[in-house]
């Protein structure tokens, strides 16, 4: 065992987080740590690196154990080293080896002495054995993994944000190697990029992970086993986070027919002691009931913490087909080129996720679509009766300080019940007394989290939402989806949590080559389609260098056999102006045949692309009448609409999936 509570309670005032939970980690476990907010997660990883003391029980840790403790109170660490010097602090005995080396070398220069000698080579081998050698490389291959580009590695560390400040620890905590990583939230400050080369290095870890994370995907991907903190205690579930969703609602059914089974049995003891209290003989029966039932160990109601309130959004206008329309637009900061002459617009219905590397200008391009950010060029255009909302952490400052929360809420005018706008709120996890909190003393979470309810009921047809589920809690972000996917009007979203986006969005766009690519589907049919083309793209490359490799190799064969047979060849027909060469006809006449293939595809795919659009239009057409309820007045209306969109819904995916061969083909064909 590394590190463990024994029988721990953990107390903060007269509010009992932790009541004689046991839990023990194991060498090579990757557990996550899960738990409504304010359970107590975080203390929990504070109670295993010794920052708290329990109120009673005892932390165990083994004496040899080396812990990494990755957490927001980290951030107020500063320097004016460069990040690297900062990250390759990490090798603290290397970096000790390395001054003493260099003292051990200029007195060998002075005194050639046989004791300093050996001195000298034994701290080299030691050097070795700690991977000094390599330690620069291995420093360099992290900090761009989370990345950082090269020319960022000498920056001043302080010249970074939060969020990049929080990347070279990270860095500096993997290339310490403790035997246990705590890690808090470590995906809040990371891009998708970043997050999947997180996944892949700790895969590979060898020492145990513990991790606190609201993004799902990450979870499921990173661990083995859930410990839940729930109702004071502690529970663990042997499996990723899928599984413990599902074995999660098995035991708390089980729980709630306990819980339900006790209290008949509470309810017939109590009438029992009802009707012989009173009888003088029954007395001491009655006193007896009484104190097993003082005695009996309560079960708690399992729905009990955390209640399911519906987010509902109201939509007062419904806006033209369009909503927002780009025409070649471009916008740089300086020499940074973000878009480039991009057109681009948004429908109504459209549910788009902005997805990318963090740098690749996401935030930006959703400000110039908010209309609070200048472009250089180009024209944006509103739709008609578009009523937008933006939610961006910008929009902080325009929270009144001197409102309470619930006096926030009401002023916008959404005219829901003050006991409506106390249930949204408890959704964004203020509870209770909360509400009448004043904005002046929330933290910048609890602000960002008024700000995303203050949109939430703004009667708005068109949302702008900037990572939304930043300081958002699992439970939280699942009403929100849920909300979402009955909003009736069109969102874009920035978001790196890539469950949210998969729950969420029906179209994906991406920034490449300062252009904005748009991939017409989910999620997860985008990551798919990556994959595909990825793979497309590394058969067409290996196709190519087998195809070069053998023309050369036949070159080789050829000009062996014409040495060896030299004098006996007949000499090369020449070239005239109205007739090549004979050697030369072949070539020209497979470049001709390769391009004019090229082309048929290419025409091809235009075509279908016409005939998606069409049939998409048309779907949503058929969708909007299913929606109408005078279409179920009348059944031969309503039959022949559900036919049409059925039949639609079919050539749709027919097309779809020729649209993708025929771009697989023009992949390979332009690859060759």
């Amino acid at each position: 065992m590394l590190a463990g509570l024994q029988n721990v309670t953990f107390e903060f005032g007269a509010r009992v987080l932790l009541e004689d939970a046991t839990w023990h980690i194991q060498p090579g476990e990757r557990i996550g740590l899960i738990g409504y907010n304010g359970t107590g997660k975080s203390t929990l990883l504070k109670l295993l690196v010794g920052e708290y003391l329990p109120s009673a029980g005892t932390v165990e840790r083994s004496r040899s154990t080396t812990i990494g403790y990755l957490h927001q109170d980290l951030l107020s660490f500063d320097t004016n080293d460069s990040i690297l010097q900062v990250a390759m602090s990490a090798f603290e005995r290397v970096l000790q080896l390395e001054k003493e080396i260099e003292e051990l070398g200029h007195e060998l220069e002075k005194t050639g002495d046989e004791k300093t000698l050996h001195e000298y080579s034994d701290k080299l081998h030691e050097l070795e054995t700690l991977g000094g050698y390599t330690m620069h490389h291995r420093t360099e291959e992290v900090l761009q993994g989370l990345g950082f580009a090269n020319a960022d590695l000498n920056r001043p560390y302080k010249e970074f944000s939060g969020g990049w400040r929080m990347r070279v620890l990270l860095a500096k905590m993997i290339l310490q190697q403790p035997d246990l990583l705590l890690l808090d939230e470590p995906t809040n400050h990371l891009d998708l990029p970043s997050i999947e080369w997180l996944e892949k290095y700790l895969l590979h870890y060898q020492g145990s992970v513990v991790i606190v994370s609201h993004d799902k995907y990450f979870l499921n991907r990173m661990v083995t086993k859930i410990v839940e903190v729930y109702q004071q205690q502690l529970h663990i579930y042997t499996g990723n986070y899928d599984y413990y969703e599902k074995e999660k609602t098995i035991r708390m059914e089980m729980q709630q027919k306990a819980y339900e089974n006790q209290q008949d049995y509470i309810r017939q003891n109590e009438r029992l002691v009802e009707r012989f209290r009173a009888k003088a003989s029954k007395a001491a029966m009655a006193q007896s009931i009484m104190k097993k039932l003082d005695k009996l160990e309560r079960i708690e109601e399992a729905s009990i913490e955390r209640p399911n309130i519906k987010i509902n959004f109201r939509v007062d206008k419904t806006p033209g087909k369009v909503l927002v329309e780009l025409s070649n637009v471009s916008k740089a900061f300086g020499d940074n080129v973000i878009i480039e002459n991009s057109s681009v617009e948004i429908d109504r219905g459209d549910k788009i996720a902005l997805i990318g590397a963090n740098g690749k200008g996401k935030s930006t391009l959703l400000r110039i679509i908010a209309g609070v950010e200048q472009f250089s060029q180009g024209e944006r255009k509103w739709g008609h009766n578009v009523e937008e909302s933006f939610y961006a952490q910008h929009q902080l400052e325009a929270l009144n300080v001197n409102n309470t929360l619930l006096d926030e809420m009401k002023e916008c005018g959404s005219q829901m019940t003050e006991l409506e706008l106390r249930g949204l709120l408890g959704c964004f996890l203020f509870s209770g007394d909360d509400a009448d909190k004043k904005i002046r003393v929330l933290s910048g979470g609890e602000k960002a989290r008024v700000a995303l309810a203050k949109v939430i009921v703004s009667k708005a047809n068109f949302l702008m939402l900037d990572e939304p589920t930043n300081h958002l809690d699992m439970h939280s972000c699942d009403l929100l989806i849920d909300s979402l996917n009955k909003y009736e009007g069109s969102i874009i979203l920035v978001s790196h949590d890539r469950y949210f986006v998969a729950k969420t969005a029906n179209k994906i766009w991406e920034i490449v080559d300062h252009e904005i690519k748009e991939f017409k589907g989910g999620y997860e049919e985008w990551v798919a389609w990556k994959e595909r083309m990825a793979k497309a793209s590394r058969e067409s490359l290996a196709g190519s260098q087998e195809s070069k490799n053998s023309k050369q190799k036949a070159e080789g064969k050829g000009a062996g056999k014409s040495e060896e047979v030299k004098g006996n060849v007949p000499a090369p027909a020449k070239a005239t102006a109205d007739k090549p060469a004979a050697n030369n006809q072949q070539p020209v006449a497979i470049n001709k045949e390769h391009k004019k293939e090229l082309q048929k595809q290419q025409r091809i795919f235009q075509q279908l692309e016409e005939k998606i659009a069409g049939l998409k239009t048309k779907k949503d057409q058929l969708e909007r009448s299913l929606a109408d309820p005078q279409t179920y007045s009348d059944k031969t209306k309503f039959l022949e609409a559900e036919s049409a969109y059925k039949k639609a819904e079919s050539e749709l995916k027919q097309l779809n999936a020729e649209y993708e061969k025929v771009f697989e083909k023009i992949m390979s064909l332009e690859g060759e």
